[in-house]
């Protein structure tokens, strides 16, 4: 925390640089921080302090200031501060753990420096395709341009990476369809244009399953794993997604999928237009905001909510968001991000986590910022293993 003690006092002394103050910036601009920020103006200021009531002066001015700023910040653009500052700085962390890590920073250093003595690189664009004769490509390392050919079909890697399905030449008749799978591993994520425009990305240990043509009066798809889909509007044929025994039914619209099964329901969250979603004989409508919970059983029930939206999306957009998670639902997504196993040694406390962080960093980021909440872990190859 030394770099942010040291642009308090830069910003106290007004001889911040914009990019300075805009860093400043990140690490509080949740609104659940409040606690810390002004905490942590009182730990960086106290020893200049003359006596109590200067002490709170100077908390309150700067304090003032500053959430003037994040406000007038956030208000300014409808995109979060971070990707203002995606060009300015290559990782931002900005998870709100509460004001232990403003008054032991160095304790919590030292402790992580000894738990963390290996570390992980993040996941990347990474994806197997598995074609009509079961033949396997694998996509990162395929080059650009053509790179199959499916009956009417080309399979296009364009310059940024995405595979695109597109007709090679007139298109002809077809009474079969033909389906290819693509597969991303932990790890991994992928982009995908399917044959009718609909735009989908696949998140780690994820798949999707789908007919290089659709042929008939509606489009189906399978998947598993969590996929975010922006479907091509077509009024005449309906896009059906199913996973594990669900099916969501929609005509054109933007929605996520998060059907992992080791999380404990399936969640169905809905941007833009309109979804129905059955499974076991039960249906429920969305619209956009709201999320459908589908447990695994089959006895559970179909629930709807208004959804976090930027949550639910937020890995599409390059970010881990926790609301109030518990160290397992952190855990969980790590898992399937760095490609690791997770264990758990000892009684781990039930600890709740709020913010957001870059999916770009390396594992021993997220142990630094899980330390400031007195949650360790210890990273052994592609183990990691949760310490009290």
């Amino acid at each position: 925390m030394d770099r942010i003690e040291h642009l308090f006092n830069k910003y106290k002394n007004n001889n911040c640089t914009p990019e300075e103050f805009e860093e400043l910036l990140a690490y509080y601009k949740i609104a659940d921080q409040e606690d810390v920020l002004k905490n942590h103006i009182e730990t960086v200021l106290h020893e200049k302090a003359e006596d109590d009531a200067d002490l709170q002066d100077d908390t309150n001015e700067i304090y003032s200031q500053l959430q003037a700023h994040i406000l007038n910040e956030q208000g300014r653009s409808k995109k979060p501060l971070y990707f203002k500052l995606a060009m300015a700085a290559s990782v931002l962390l900005c998870l709100s753990f509460g004001a232990y890590f403003v008054i032991h920073p160095r304790q919590e250093q030292q402790q992580f420096t000894q738990v963390t003595k290996h570390d992980l690189l993040p996941g990347a664009e990474k994806a197997i395709l598995t074609v009509a004769n079961g033949k396997k490509i694998d996509l990162s390392g395929a080059g650009e341009g053509r790179i199959a050919v499916q009956g009417d079909i080309a399979v296009n890697k364009t310059a940024n990476g995405s595979i695109i399905y597109q007709h090679a030449d007139q298109p002809t008749a077809a009474n079969t369809p033909i389906y290819n799978t693509m597969t991303t591993p932990r790890g991994g994520q992928y982009p995908l244009t399917l044959s009718d425009g609909t735009r989908v990305w696949l998140d780690a240990a994820s798949s999707i399953t789908f007919p290089v043509v659709f042929i008939g009066n509606e489009r189906s798809v399978a998947i598993t794993g969590q996929v975010y889909f922006e479907v091509a509007h077509n009024a005449a044929k309906p896009f059906k997604v199913t996973a594990n025994g669900q099916t969501v039914e929609v005509l054109g619209t933007h929605f996520n999928i998060n059907a992992y099964t080791d999380e404990p329901d399936m969640k169905t969250t809905l941007l833009e237009g309109s979804v129905r979603i059955t499974k076991n004989g039960q249906s429920a409508m969305l619209m956009p905001g709201q999320q459908a919970i589908v447990p695994f059983s089959k006895a559970g029930a179909i629930t709807t909510k208004d959804a976090d939206t930027d949550e639910a999306i937020a890995w599409h957009m390059g970010l881990f968001k926790f609301n109030n998670a518990n160290i397992q639902t952190v855990m969980r997504q790590l898992a399937r991000w760095y490609d690791v196993d997770i264990s758990y040694e000892g009684d781990i406390p039930d600890r709740r986590f709020s913010g957001e962080i870059y999916r770009n960093v390396n594992a021993s980021k997220i142990a630094d910022i899980l330390s400031y909440k007195q949650i360790h872990f210890r990273i052994d190859g592609k183990k990691i293993t949760v310490l009290p």
